[in-house]
């Protein structure tokens, strides 16, 4: 029989509520991504260019530190480097099936259509962003 001490039920029911807080997290990133997208003409031409790929990058961390939530935040970092820059330079494939999936608009949101370097610097200022939010919302909320 596996007694559960108050100090395991307060970890288990943090993390909980750190899923959840990254669940949100997501779900905001996904809907602030889409609406640089369709609304891209109403912001500034700098910000509309970029956005997209850096909360694309964004959501990204988020969804491995959702996924990961007992790991380490360098964890959800490198994971979120290796996964996003991986994506870009699998545009260098051109194949045929690569081509029919990035014609879907899913497959478009997730794999992309072609290489630009530009998007390794766009992942890694969403990733930086991302990561600075998250220590901020932690400390904040370690603090309460």
């Amino acid at each position: 029989m596996i007694v559960l001490t108050t100090e395991h039920k307060t970890s288990t029911s943090q993390f909980r509520n750190m899923r959840i807080a990254y669940l949100m997290a997501i779900v905001s990133t996904i809907l602030l991504g889409l609406a640089s997208r369709k609304w891209g003409l109403l912001l500034l031409p700098f910000v509309a260019q970029n956005a997209g790929d850096a909360l694309w990058a964004m959501m990204v961390y988020f969804g491995f530190r959702f996924l990961l939530v007992r790991k380490s935040t360098r964890t959800a970092i490198w994971l979120s480097f290796v996964f996003s820059f991986g994506i870009e330079f699998s545009q260098l494939y051109q194949g045929d099936w690569m081509n029919e999936i990035r014609g879907t608009l899913l497959g478009a949101l997730i794999l992309g259509k072609g290489f630009l370097a530009v998007d390794l610097i766009r992942y890694t200022t969403g990733i930086v962003i991302a990561t600075v939010l998250d220590k901020v919302a932690l400390n904040f909320t370690l603090r309460r």
